[in-house]
């Protein structure tokens, strides 16, 4: 009896281990894709010769 209360106790923290290793994962790299996109930003670069808009 002892031993099947030690199993099911080891399977419900193994199963905790790997849904927080699977939730560890996903902000790595939803931050990675989030920190990608703020570097990979273009610069806008103010022109002073022509107009945004078409003159017509």
């Amino acid at each position: 009896m002892f031993s099947i209360i030690l199993t099911w106790i080891g399977s419900i923290l193994g199963l905790a281990l790997l849904v927080a290793m699977a939730i560890g994962a996903f902000f790595v790299d939803f931050d990675d894709a989030r920190g990608d996109r703020r570097w990979k930003k273009p610069e806008v670069t103010e022109s002073k010769g022509t107009s945004a808009a078409p003159l017509g």
